[in-house]
């Protein structure tokens, strides 16, 4: 009896899983591009952090880091206070927005998330955390009907602003309708740029994936690190293995 119940919940997530998944390809949802795999450059985590502090800790925070913990990615302290810092907090204190979170729901609707473990929240069947990351940061496009004059392919209608769009410059996206089921839909297939940014595309994507690998790395300061040990820790347990079954050859010998 339970073994059936559990064959019918088992289907029927199943079940509900591919809809979910058909509905959003029905729906037109972009696929999540693949973001760089930089998180042990060093380079580009320091000019992700920079970038970090001038675009994003003026409304999100990150209360799960410490200023001075970025020592760990080649900066001195003195960098910090002069590179990273641009309140009067203190390198041993943890990186609060500018703003409250009252002010953030006054202004967005919402407050602004905290994005310590940004990345490591938003995985998904599409990709991983920097995945998405990557893709909604460069998936702006011009939106008249928007409250905030632009929307998201990724995150539609978001009401964070897009605060790459001097870089990045004015675009609009365009859709295709096509019918699916008898349902008619609207597919993403691209963008079209309307003004150039500051940035060219090339320069543009560079910024932001330093960004999305600063922080992949934010969310887990020690993953490289813990990387490290793990294949110490497999290399010493091969060798131990080879020690152990020559000890029980040994141990065994005259014993019949």
């Amino acid at each position: 009896m339970k073994t059936n119940m559990i064959k019918k919940i088992t289907a029927g997530l199943v079940m509900a899983m591919g809809l979910a998944v058909s509905a959003y390809a029905s729906g037109g949802g972009p696929a999540w591009d693949k973001a760089p795999n930089k998180i042990t450059d060093m380079a580009a985590l320091q000019n992700g952090a920079k970038t970090f502090a001038t675009y994003c800790l003026g409304c999100h925070g990150a209360e799960y880091m410490r200023y001075n913990r970025l020592e760990d990615i080649g900066f001195t302290l003195d960098q910090i206070k002069t590179e990273i810092l641009k309140t009067d907090a203190k390198v041993g204190d943890t990186m609060r927005s500018v703003i409250t979170a009252k002010e953030g729901k006054e202004w967005f609707g919402n407050p602004p998330p905290d994005l310590s473990v940004i990345a490591r929240s938003r995985a998904g069947a599409n990709g991983t955390g920097a995945d998405y990351l990557y893709t909604y940061l460069r998936g702006y496009y011009r939106d008249p009907l928007s409250p905030i004059g632009f929307n998201n392919i990724v995150y539609v209608n978001s009401g964070m602003p897009h605060v790459f769009w001097e870089q990045q410059g004015d675009r609009k996206a365009i859709f295709e309708e096509i019918e699916v089921d008898g349902n008619k839909t609207h597919h993403f297939k691209g963008f079209e740029q309307i003004s150039p940014g500051t940035m060219s595309t090339e320069q543009f994507d560079l910024m932001v994936g330093d960004l999305v690998n600063y922080l992949q790395w934010m969310g887990e300061p020690v993953q490289n690190q813990r990387k490290t040990m793990g294949i110490f820790v497999l290399i010493f347990l091969a060798g131990f293995i080879v020690v152990a079954w020559r000890l029980n050859k040994t141990y065994w010998k005259d014993i019949k």
